[in-house]
């Protein structure tokens, strides 16, 4: 928002120091994103007096004058104008000003004779629409005056960010308030007299309000016989100031309503709206889906059922809050003006314009909240400015719909001892009252110790006790707060689970050579059909109402396709090796509720190799066991129990590639899957396969993890080994064979480790293989004798056989 600090200076005392005061509401809470001097774009353009004016020799229609701009001598100009004169003063802009536009006012020839700069009219300046003619200035102006001086438009003008809990600030008047607050000064609302003559309002507009949802309040006044022109110079100038263009009398009163107070507001010419009997009869409704309405801006667009606008019985004349009607329109030859002053639902104002692109200062006050306490007020106000500017007569009384007539201050306590001791300061406590006084809330005294505050309605952000110290202590300063050590009584900080969880993921991914991404929550609609990952265990996907693109209309259901992205970016900017794990949430449509149910995942990928190939290693890339090594690590860190794969087949996993994927299991609990991504997978996002992947439920890692892996001592005896190669079907696993030989050895089996596997179709059999396994024996208590271990050997050697139908290999 821009603050025209002349106009500020109406209704609080600004500093002077503008220095100062802008680090002052930096401090609290209203960024300054820029300071503009005003009258700068003026430069070189003075007051003028036409000295004399000749017919140009050339042209029937241009002048030769010569026009005294203060100087030693007059200069010369052509000017096309037909009411320049010889004896009037006119603005002049010299060589080198530059006019808006960017347009730089040179030394130049028209036809054969030379013209040393402009005689400028109102637009040409950017101070009007009027160009029949220069602008004739009154006889009193100063020749050589500056024209930003001779018009009082030297101004400096802040352009603040305000944020969007303080619709409050929005206008000069609300931000004269915060003003007055932050340095402990009065400050004033402007006033105006309102005069009512002729017919009542009510015997000539009728107002209904079809669903009190969508509109708060609503509001109507009728000027009659108003006279459509020009603004006058200080409407003009105030709307200048602000960078606001000024178009009519009519238009420029509801934008100098709106930045003053804070009130959009639309005007209608009366006569267009669709009249009974002299009457018009205004609907706030919803509008059609699939119904047309042209807007101000001469566009036809289509209007949903979500949208309000403003009606007649026959047809929309407004889209509420955000835009008027093109057929309803204040014109020159307007002579009768309907004034709307209203508050529409917020939600609705915000889809309505940018789901048409209107964005406007009217639908960013909507969306942030109009007050609707004090509109029949700001309708007073507006009405008697327009019969000031553009004449006319007011009608008696108001139309005035006010559905559910809110009130929404609310009754807060403030604990004064709580605050200074929260706030580690003794801030007074006539400070405090001063403060909330000035920011518009009504104060007085509970208790001892205790005030009793009534928020205003204009500040629906204050809605605790705890807005009300934040008001406080943003207005005293957090600068001036000493430093001083946290109450506590031998409070020590341990972490929660899930962060002590969470620090360990992160080590062990880390220590594993992973990088940490994030990457958007938002997703296409068509991410997980593009990853061919089976829908089931992945919930329905959850909608955005307002996406900002086609790309990202969905929450994400899984990390995985985001991560290939990642992957894809980087294969494509020559970074082949590729380790990458993001812990985040997805998200999944609820039924019965608007808001998505949510989990955490941790999902990692690998592509390329663990390192750059050099003149004696070259890496292998990475396969299914890298990404498997990293869950095996995770297991490690977390102390996961009973940590076991399990092979998915083709169909429980189309997303990976057959005979490369596998399910993550820790006793009963899926922990989640691992494999290397199926190649038309990874190339509908552009990847380059091989890209392992893997994706784990953060929740069930939670629920399976332990404090610590089981102590085991050091052993004190000797270890004995035994080899035994097994030759089983193709289809008997090496899981299968070690849980087999786990059970079957008993306490003295210390460790199995496969070594080798063998196929060979005549020395082992078609649909064969042989599994070589290293056994390790021990006893904790005794050295082993080599019966002992021969016959624990043979037992494992025959239940295994048993058990799976292998044969040992000689």
């Amino acid at each position: 928002m821009k603050v025209s600090l002349k106009w500020l200076s109406d209704y609080v005392d600004v500093p002077g120091d503008i220095k100062e005061f802008c680090d002052r509401l930096d401090l609290t809470g209203t960024g300054v994103e820029g300071v503009e001097t005003l009258g700068a774009a003026f430069d070189g353009v003075v007051v003028g007096h036409v000295e004399t004016c000749e017919d140009h020799p050339d042209s029937d229609h241009m002048h030769v004058v010569t026009v005294n701009v203060g100087g030693e001598e007059p200069i010369q100009i052509v000017c096309g104008a037909p009411n320049i004169a010889q004896g009037i003063k006119v603005p002049v802009a010299t060589v080198g000003a530059v006019l808006p536009g960017d347009f730089k006012i040179k030394k130049s020839k028209l036809r054969g004779v030379v013209s040393c700069g402009m005689c400028c009219s109102k637009r040409e300046l950017g101070l009007g629409t009027e160009h029949e003619g220069i602008w004739v200035l009154p006889e009193d102006a100063v020749v050589g005056t500056p024209i930003a001086d001779y018009l009082g438009l030297t101004d400096t003008v802040l352009d603040l960010e305000i944020t969007p809990n303080r619709p409050d600030c929005l206008s000069m008047v609300g931000f004269a308030r915060e003003v007055g607050a932050m340095y402990g000064r009065d400050w004033c609302e402007p006033t105006a007299e309102l005069e009512e003559t002729g017919d009542k309002t009510a015997d000539a507009v009728s107002v209904e309000i079809v669903e009190a949802e969508r509109c708060l309040r609503y509001t109507a006044r009728l000027i009659k016989d108003v006279k459509v022109g020009p603004s006058p110079e200080w409407l003009v100038e105030r709307l200048t100031a602000i960078g606001q263009r000024s178009v009519n009398n009519i238009v420029d009163v509801t934008n100098y309503v709106l930045f003053e107070l804070g009130q959009p507001l639309h005007t209608f010419d009366f006569d267009t709206l669709d009249l009974e009997d002299g009457k018009a009869r205004i609907l706030v409704r919803a509008a059609q889906d699939g119904e047309k309405f042209v807007t101000l801006d001469g566009e036809e667009r289509e209007l949903t059922s979500d949208m309000t606008v403003i009606a007649t019985p026959k047809r929309a004349v407004a889209l509420a809050g955000v835009m008027g009607g093109l057929d309803s329109e204040v014109t020159d030859a307007t002579v009768n003006v309907l004034l709307e002053t209203a508050a529409f639902e917020s939600g609705r104002t915000s889809r309505t314009s940018r789901n048409l692109g209107l964005i406007s200062e009217s639908s960013l006050r909507y969306e942030r909240r109009v007050d609707d306490n004090g509109i029949d007020a700001r309708a007073d106000y507006a009405a008697s400015l327009i019969a000031e500017v553009a004449g006319g007569t007011v009608c008696e009384g108001l139309v005035d719909v006010w559905p559910g007539e809110s009130d929404d201050s609310r009754a807060l306590a403030f604990r004064i001892d709580r605050f200074q001791k929260m706030m580690g300061a003794d801030i007074p406590a006539d400070f405090i009252v001063d403060c909330l006084t000035r920011l518009g809330c009504g104060v007085s005294e509970q208790a001892e110790g205790v005030l009793a505050i009534e928020a205003p309605t204009f500040r629906p952000d204050l809605e605790r006790e705890i807005d009300l110290y934040e008001e406080v202590l943003r207005l005293y300063g957090m600068d001036r707060i000493p430093s001083t050590l946290p109450a506590g009584r031998g409070r020590l900080g341990v972490r929660t689970q899930r962060q002590a969880v969470d620090a360990k993921l992160h080590a062990a991914l880390s220590a594993c050579g992973m990088n940490e991404t994030m990457t958007y929550s938002f997703a296409a609609a068509d991410d997980v059909a593009k990853l061919r990952m089976s829908e089931e265990g992945l919930g329905e996907a959850a909608e955005l109402i307002n996406p900002m693109n086609a790309d990202q209309s969905c929450m994400r259901r899984t990390i995985v396709p985001g991560l290939l992205r990642s992957v894809a970016y980087n294969q494509s900017r020559g970074v082949s090796n590729i380790q990458l794990y993001e812990m985040g949430t997805v998200f999944f449509a609820h039924e019965g509720s608007q808001k998505p149910k949510e989990r955490r995942k941790l999902a990692g990928v690998l592509a390329g190799a663990m390192g750059d190939a050099a003149w004696n290693n070259a890496p292998a890339a990475f396969d299914f066991f890298d990404g498997k090594g990293v869950l095996e690590s995770i297991a490690r860190e977390l102390a996961l129990p009973k940590v076991r794969f399990k092979a998915l087949s083709a169909d429980e996993a189309p997303h990976l590639q057959p005979g490369r994927a596998a399910q993550m299991l820790s006793g009963g609990d899926v922990i989640g899957w691992v494999g290397e991504v199926h190649p038309l997978a990874a190339a509908a996002f552009d990847a380059a396969a091989p890209v392992v992947a893997f994706e784990l439920d953060m929740a069930a890692l939670e629920r399976a993890c332990r404090p610590a892996r089981d102590y085991v001592d050091v052993p004190q005896f000797p270890a004995v080994e035994r080899d035994a190669a097994f030759v089983v079907d193709e289809s008997v696993t090496h899981e299968k064979l070690m849980q087999c030989m786990s059970s079957a050895g008993g306490k003295l089996l210390e460790d199995v480790r496969l070594f080798d596997v063998y196929r060979d179709e005549e020395r082992v059999g078609a649909g064969k293989k042989s599994m070589a396994y290293s056994l390790t024996y021990r006893a904790a208590d005794r050295t082993l004798t080599s019966d002992e271990v021969d016959k624990a050997h043979e037992r494992l050697v025959k239940k295994t056989c048993a058990a799976t139908g292998a044969e040992v290999r000689g």
